[in-house]
């Protein structure tokens, strides 16, 4: 990673842990909610999602933890609402691919946009998970069937 994308990363990685989009709860019948956490260096994130029909209607979080895990859910967030449920699993998919450098998916790769930016956690696997925790509560949130808890521990 150049100099320049080393910067923009850590701003955007910044910004979005400092002032993270989204952040709140939902609550309803017709909303989902899912807590994540990653024993191993204390995160933990919850994911809430309305969905209307097949489209994520709102996405948000709320957690404590490092700057990648509250960045990562922050810009998930963002790119997320408004989706369907196939889209949302596609763009999870080319993230997992993106941070851990496996079944990379790059024609899906320029829909996540600043998401990108986390391609660097690769070479930190600790980091991996960080990045990873909110994806997977938001998984599990759009399943069909859902147990409303995810650990990093499970895989």
């Amino acid at each position: 990673m150049n100099d320049e994308l080393r910067e923009l990363y850590q701003s955007v990685i910044l910004d979005h842990s400092r002032k993270p989009r989204n952040y709140g709860e939902l609550h309803g019948d017709d909303c989902r909610h899912v807590h994540g956490d990653n024993p191993s260096c204390g995160d933990e994130i919850d994911v809430f999602v309305r969905l209307d029909g097949d489209k994520l209607a709102e996405v948000k979080f709320t957690g404590q933890g490092c700057a990648i895990s509250q960045a990562s859910a922050s810009m998930m967030t963002q790119k997320l609402k408004g989706r369907s449920r196939d889209e949302a699993g596609k763009l999870a998919g080319a993230f997992r691919g993106i941070v851990t450098g496996e079944n990379r998916d790059t024609s899906a790769e320029d829909a996540l946009g600043e998401l990108q930016l986390l391609e660097g956690v690769q070479q930190f696997p600790a980091r991996v998970k960080c990045a990873m925790l909110a994806w997977r509560a938001l998984e599990q949130a759009v399943s069909t069937d859902v147990s409303g808890n995810v650990s990093t521990e499970e895989s």
